[in-house]
């Protein structure tokens, strides 16, 4: 079976084909920028050769007087419906370098009451700073604030915003203090990924705040045969987010509690209920 974390790379690989972007310090701007990917990926990374939903969705709010964002909200539904959360696990590139961080040997915080308390900030990120800001707000340009772009995005700032400015002397003379700022929020949520398991993820990503509305109903992914389950909480209990139970709105769907199910109760939804597809075993 296909290692998760070589999907991860190929998928970070795939969204950020334009190498030379990152040579030559500029953006790609060809036709198939105005695509969307499933994944947290910046539209601003000199890689990038397509668009991130979140910053798509935050820029057609600013016409929603003139006309509905119909392409941005129809792809987010179409992407939800199809893996809900399993898109955080396997399509964001920001996933896979905060698992990354993990991996360095330090203390590690575990979940607890207060993780999944702190786990619903992530909704008032996404009703805040993509939703209400970028729909009432405007930039000094005239056009929707993307408030989440522009004040907290870490993956924006560590692929789009610190490589342009490095390869743009012109940029490099007007960075400032809102550049620092994006820079202090960046070093914060690398410094607590490694101690705390896919930080941003579970505490602040509204994209993945979106997702988990789907999770329930998502088509491909991990279910649960409820006449082999036992209830005996293995999978939760190994599980390193904030789940309650598989496919509840924190689950990211990786399917690594199969590996723990000594009941075959956990299956890929592309397989027979009784035939449970291989577990992935992969190191913590």
């Amino acid at each position: 079976m296909v290692k998760r974390k070589t999907i991860q790379l190929l998928s970070a690989l795939l969204y950020n084909a334009n190498i030379a972007g990152f040579a030559n310090g500029t953006i790609f701007t060809g036709d198939i920028k105005g695509v969307c990917v499933p994944g947290l990926n910046c539209y601003s990374c000199p890689g990038a050769i397509a668009a991130c939903p979140l910053g798509s969705l935050q820029a057609a709010l600013g016409e929603v007087k003139y006309k509905l964002p119909l392409y941005t909200i129809g792809l987010l539904l179409l992407f939800g419906i199809l893996l809900g959360r399993g898109i955080c696990a396997f399509l964001c590139p920001f996933g896979l370098i905060q698992e990354l961080l993990h991996k360095i040997p330090t203390p590690k915080l575990g979940k607890s009451k207060w993780t999944r308390r702190a786990s619903l900030i992530k909704y008032v990120v996404l009703f805040v700073f993509v939703l209400f800001l970028p729909l009432f707000f405007l930039a000094k340009d005239g056009v929707s604030l993307p408030a989440f772009c522009e004040f907290i995005c870490p993956a924006g700032t560590l692929t789009g915003g610190v490589p342009l400015i490095a390869a743009n002397e012109s940029l490099q003379a007007v960075a400032g203090t809102l550049f620092d700022w994006k820079i202090a929020v960046l070093v914060a949520i690398v410094l607590v990924s490694v101690f705390a398991y896919r930080a941003f993820c579970r505490f602040i990503c509204p994209l993945g705040a979106i997702y988990s509305l789907f999770n329930k109903a998502a088509l491909f992914g991990v279910k649960v045969n409820e006449h082999n389950c036992a209830h005996c909480g293995a999978c939760v209990s190994a599980c390193k987010l904030d789940t309650h139970k598989v496919n509840d709105r924190e689950c990211i769907r990786c399917g690594e509690c199969r590996a723990v199910c000594k009941h075959n109760a956990i299956y890929c939804s592309n397989k027979k209920e009784k035939q449970p597809c291989e577990a992935e075993k992969e190191p913590s």
